[in-house]
């Protein structure tokens, strides 16, 4: 396991000029609203940013070949005869971008409806759907990927134009393609946020909050090896990872990522997401559907972290299908078919998160009672964490994790044998209200969940402490016990209530006080009563 050593930011924008700058261009593309609905407009605004990446890391690339040669003393005529080598692009894993496509070409044509150093009529809407067509076209792995709306009659050309100016502004001085590109990431999530909140329950489909994302990813510790999401949405399980390797210290190109995703704009927005992150992921070859055909038949994971969708009932279920080796899930519902697929794609000491409904951890209808005794039983589940309600936007379904190991004897250096044990950690009191109708857990919450599974595995990342159960927050409970339960996993039947403090304050005396409280209380109601039914009747 790599050193926990924080990594040095490099000149990262402040907060404050960060938060400006996702301002400034939210409000900018917002205005692009328009006829157009909450989809084609997520559409657009995302697509722009990932032309203006690909476009960034080109000249970054150009730049560095350029001043390559000119240290080996190369003529400006030998530059020439290589600089535009699409080979030098592709070998450092950097999109070619052809002339149209680059943001220099499109900004200079950004001004105003037309573009009139290409002659009459010719919009930036055209220019933009060109230029997603030819980088398409030069590079094969973004076949499908990018879109082509620009030049409909529901986008007002003159503010996609001023957007293309804005976004050309995102490089601050002094600090190179890198940082901008690191922008540019940083941007893309918190449209991808921002477009979540805006289309409510459909949001859900290709967002994960997230602070839940870095629940899964801060327990599971994804340091090297496979990592595969069946559903990854826009792919924010990967972008999380990444980062969690690098505030760490070690090394993202560790770490292969695998995903699959049934619907094809979320596929697109994943394909766009990973690669202005720079993440180099086998998404498949288009999208797909996980339970009628596994893009990934052969590959076992290392980490699995998913965050499927909660409680589908029209899937595709085959009763025969090898991958229900614990009970044919249920016709209507298909959580314990996610969670049977999950388990069938973990490497033999794999270990998996996945997000579900509260619903998954009790519920006996569908003989889901008895696939979950199986699952518990075959000793493979680690650990349970009920977490707050309103983290999701888009539902109001509480949510709980399961986390899922294929061998609890062995894990990393110093690890402790949990075989025949299951932590339950109730969550549910942690958090803070983002607005009204979102709440978000902090670090110092993630800490305290993780820390607490990591103190109980005996990982070298729990810093020396030892687990201890905390009455109302966790408990490590025998099989055995659950059993006796009848294999429900709800965290609060096992952790129980959290200690009440004592205010020094004999109960008799207490319970004599508030009485008195309670009384008074009934008195002034009484009151207040009487004083609206002489007003009415003053009324009437």
């Amino acid at each position: 396991m790599p050193p926990k050593k924080k990594r040095e930011n490099g000149g990262a924008a402040t907060p404050s000029s960060m938060k400006e700058l996702k301002d400034t261009l939210w409000k900018a593309a917002d205005k692009l609203r328009g006829s157009m609905d909450a989809s084609q407009y997520k559409d657009v605004i995302l697509g722009l940013v990932f032309l203006k990446y690909v476009s960034d890391a080109f000249d970054e690339r150009r730049d560095q070949i350029r001043a390559e040669l000119v240290e080996d003393g190369w003529s400006e005529e030998q530059i020439a005869g290589t600089i535009d080598d699409r080979d030098e692009y592709v070998g450092a894993s950097v999109f070619w971008v052809p002339e149209e496509a680059r943001w220099a070409f499109l900004a200079k044509n950004a001004k105003g409806v037309q573009a009139s150093d290409l002659g009459p009529g010719v919009t930036i809407g055209e220019l933009l759907d060109q230029a997603m067509r030819e980088l398409m076209a030069a590079n094969p792995t973004l076949a499908g990927t990018l879109p082509m709306i620009y030049n409909r009659d529901s986008v007002d050309q003159r503010r996609l134009g001023e957007l293309i100016d804005l976004l050309g502004d995102t490089r601050f001085t002094g600090d190179g393609a890198r940082k901008a590109r690191d922008l540019l990431g940083e941007v893309y999530e918190y449209f991808l946020e921002k477009f979540a909140r805006a289309e409510g329950k459909r949001g859900g489909e290709f967002y994960t909050p997230a602070s839940v994302v870095r629940v899964l990813v801060e327990m599971l510790e994804p340091y090297e090896g496979r990592v595969y999401d069946p559903c990854c949405g826009s792919g924010g399980m990967f972008v999380q990872t990444e980062k969690f390797i690098e505030r760490h210290g070690g090394n993202p190109t560790e770490v292969s990522v695998y995903g699959q995703e049934l619907n094809q704009r979320t596929w697109q927005m994943a394909k766009m997401n990973l690669a202005i992150h720079g993440i180099t992921a086998n998404l498949g070859a288009k999208w797909e559907d996980t339970f009628a055909r596994d893009m990934h038949p052969d590959m076992l994971a290392d980490y699995v972290l998913a965050n499927p969708p909660f409680n589908i009932k029209d899937w595709s279920r085959k009763e025969d299908d090898k991958r229900w080796k614990f009970g044919v899930p249920p016709a209507r519902n298909a959580n314990y078919a996610w969670m049977q697929h999950i388990i069938s794609k973990l490497a033999a000491r794999g270990s998996a998160g996945v997000v579900m409904a509260n619903g998954s951890m009790s519920s006996n209808s569908g003989g889901e009672g008895h696939i979950r005794a199986q699952l518990v039983e075959a000793d493979l589940v680690s650990a349970m964490v009920a977490l707050p309600t309103q983290l999701f936007r888009s539902t109001g379904i509480p949510v709980c994790v399961w986390f899922f190991a294929k061998d609890k004897a062995k894990g990393p250096k110093g690890s402790v044998d949990r075989q025949g044990q299951v932590l339950f950690i109730d969550a549910r009191n942690l958090g803070y209200m983002v607005d009204r109708a979102e709440r978000a857990l902090s670090d110092d919450d993630i800490a305290k969940i993780a820390g607490t599974f990591h103190a109980w595995r005996g990982r070298e990342s729990a810093g020396g402490a030892v687990y201890e159960d905390e009455p109302g927050f966790c408990y490590s409970a025998t099989l055995a016990e659950i059993k006796e339960s009848d294999y429900a996993l709800t965290p609060g039947r096992y952790v129980g209530a959290p200690p009440i403090e004592d205010d020094g304050e004999p109960i008799e005396e207490k319970l004599a006080r508030l009485t008195k409280e309670l009384y008074a209380q009934f008195d002034e109601s009484a009151r207040l009563a009487e004083v609206v039914r002489e007003q009415l009747g003053r009324v009437l």
